[in-house]
């Protein structure tokens, strides 16, 4: 049974930084697509970033762009999500996401195969 769990979220002033980490098991992460999404209080959940299979594909959100990196790294099976300048608006949960038939820029559609159970992330002003 394939696993994501995230952490590394917490609470951060705004104009500061945090690193957010998904660890999977269970299965072959170097043969998923990996993304990140949020979801707001009240609002929908939304795509944030993806990365390819081999991570030369890296689509974001234009909300984080330039803002946000993600990368992977295969022998620890892990996908991160370096956030900086944070602001207020970036307050959410965010889950990570992989998707085994997906390109990176289809996560962005949500309808993925496995999900992690989030980690809040709050950015005060």
């Amino acid at each position: 049974q394939v696993q994501l769990v995230e952490s590394g979220g917490g609470l951060v002033q705004a104009g500061g930084s945090l690193k957010l980490s998904c660890t999977v098991s269970g299965g072959t992460f170097s043969s998923y697509v990996m993304g990140w999404f949020r979801q707001a209080p009240g609002k929908e959940r939304e795509f944030v970033a993806a990365i390819s299979r081999r991570g030369g594909n890296t689509p974001y959100a234009d909300s984080v762009k330039g803002r946000f990196t993600i990368s992977k790294d295969n022998a620890k099976n892990t996908v991160y999500l370096q956030m900086n300048s944070l602001k207020p608006e970036d307050t959410a949960v965010y889950y990570c996401a992989a998707d085994r038939d997906s390109s990176a820029a289809g996560m962005a559609a949500g309808k993925n195969d496995y999900w992690g159970q989030g980690t809040q992330v709050t950015v005060s002003s």
